[in-house]
């Protein structure tokens, strides 16, 4: 065979430094679009972004050239930098050091896109922390909690 050829849908979590709710409705769409483009950068395609003021959830379609960690890694290096550039209200944003990455089944994209369009409607029930959690136990990922929420 002399093609590489692969589809893999992955669900990235991460969240705003101490979980501070830094994220405001105004900049929200560009916030996507702008992450959307860097996504797109790094020959992958986006197909659902939405959010909290704590934060974000990004169903993507990974290209088989890039590392999750590196495309996470562009994403919020650059995310950071250009909503600080949003004014005063956000010269101290940041993104925690670390993320959580799933990989989704085509059978189920369907279902992940709708969970993460109801984010807000979501999380009048279920805090953050609850959420993640769940997510880490649910896949089996080992975690410390100590360091969960830096």
């Amino acid at each position: 065979m002399s093609q590489s050829l692969s589809k893999m849908y992955v669900h990235i979590i991460f969240h705003t430094k101490y979980n501070q709710p830094l994220i405001q409705p105004e900049v929200e769409k560009e916030l996507y679009a702008y992450i959307g483009g860097i996504i797109k950068e790094n020959d992958s395609v986006p197909v659902k972004i939405n959010d909290t003021q704590d934060h974000i959830h990004i169903l993507t379609i990974m290209s088989k050239n890039i590392a999750l960690a590196k495309l996470v890694e562009e994403i919020k290096r650059n995310s950071s930098r250009w909503i600080k550039s949003k004014g005063a209200n956000y010269q101290q944003f940041a993104w925690q050091g670390g993320y959580a990455g799933y990989s989704v089944s085509q059978s189920v994209v369907g279902r992940v896109k709708k969970y993460i369009e109801n984010q807000k409607e979501h999380h009048k029930t279920k805090s953050f922390q609850d959420e993640y959690v769940a997510f880490l136990k649910e896949y089996e990922i080992d975690f410390d909690e100590d360091y969960l929420w830096t």
